[in-house]
């Protein structure tokens, strides 16, 4: 996928981006590949596939965003979704964690060449960083970080009542059904699934939608190696 061809798939599912978000992308996917000859950021090299993979698929969620909103992107790597969504949504203010600093340093200079104004670079663990920002956030999203049971516990307490946590997935089915018990326990409620196909591949893609309902216990999110040993379910802690 090129450029042009992004931007007519993009008006396919009815979003628009002009001649100036075009060229920052253009900026970006350069960036991106010059960089990652030294620095490993990301398996995929070649533009088209950046365009397709990165690019396309970080903005499916660009009509979930809101003017004025606080989103927090957890893993955000190179900045797949938060950095791309931030170029097409300037009122809104997006907040990029991860906990590998080559990358954050990526980021910086990124940020930089593209003049964005709306995005904070955070080097943190999420569970840290969650743990000290509890219901402070409009929307928290992921893309391709962890399993839909660990992500659940870094990113619902982060919410505000009534927030939503928008994870990019690809097939759901398994991670779906052994995360719906710790979803219910972190005060979430599965509000809908979207599937849609990969242009050029057809692959199929999935964004979930999970309102954050009730407060979440202070006990959560706890130390990453808890989360990872002991599924959440009722009555446990």
């Amino acid at each position: 996928m090129n450029k042009e061809e992004l931007v007519e798939e993009l008006k396919k599912i009815e979003i628009e981006i002009n001649e100036n978000q075009q060229k920052q992308l253009d900026v970006y996917a350069d960036f991106l590949i010059k960089y990652n000859e030294h620095t490993n950021l990301t398996a995929i090299k070649e533009k088209k596939e950046i365009y397709l993979k990165h690019f396309y698929d970080s903005l499916v969620l660009n009509p979930y965003i809101k003017p004025k909103q606080r989103i927090l992107d957890i893993g955000t790597g190179a900045g797949f979704p938060g950095c791309v969504l931030a170029l097409l949504n300037p009122e809104t203010h997006f907040i990029l964690l991860d906990s590998n600093n080559k990358k954050i340093k990526f980021l910086e200079e990124l940020v930089k060449k593209l003049d964005l104004k709306n995005v904070e670079l955070i080097h943190a663990r999420a569970e840290v960083y969650v743990k000290n920002n509890l219901e402070t956030f409009d929307l928290v999203t992921s893309r391709a970080v962890a399993d839909l049971r660990i992500l659940s516990e870094l990113s619902l307490p982060a919410l505000k009542i009534g927030g939503l946590f928008l994870p990019l997935k690809a097939n759901i089915t398994t991670e779906l059904e052994n995360s719906k018990e710790t979803i219910e326990i972190l005060g979430g409620q599965i509000e809908s699934i979207e599937k849609y196909l990969l242009p050029v591949e057809m692959s199929q893609r999935t964004i979930l939608i999970i309102k954050h309902k009730e407060k979440t216990p202070l006990t959560y999110p706890r130390s990453y190696d808890k989360i990872l040993k002991k599924t959440l379910k009722n009555n446990s802690k």
